[in-house]
């Protein structure tokens, strides 16, 4: 069966696979972005039970805890936040060095050349 949980680490996996497989910028920014989502549905369906209500709904019995959505809508500004900075940063590395290449713009960092 197919639950939050699982999921949410199938999606961490991938992140981490774009990562370490891809030398390209904007996929790996975007592989952070899923590595984040992933540990946000992870931390909101851990101790999720079905029938369980939101907090506001008024009632006082199986209601479920509204602490962690309210971290995990944090995290998601957070996250956005990374990747705006994340985006930006890659803009000004392409314009300097030309390329979206992790390997190539570390070499021409070194070689102290532009484009």
């Amino acid at each position: 069966m197919l639950n939050g949980e699982i999921t949410s680490i199938i999606l961490f996996f991938i992140g981490v696979y774009g990562i370490i497989a891809r030398r390209n910028m904007v996929k790996s920014i975007i592989s952070i972005g899923i590595m984040e989502m992933a540990i946000i549905l992870f931390l909101l369906s851990v101790n999720f039970e079905k029938g369980m209500r939101a907090p506001v709904s008024g009632l006082t019995s199986n209601i479920s805890d509204p602490l962690p959505q309210a971290l995990m809508i944090t995290a998601i500004i957070i996250g956005v936040a990374v990747n705006a900075i994340g985006l930006s940063l890659f803009i000004n590395i392409y314009h300097k060095y030309g390329t979206t290449n992790w390997t190539k713009a570390a070499y021409k960092r070194r070689q102290g050349g532009r484009k």
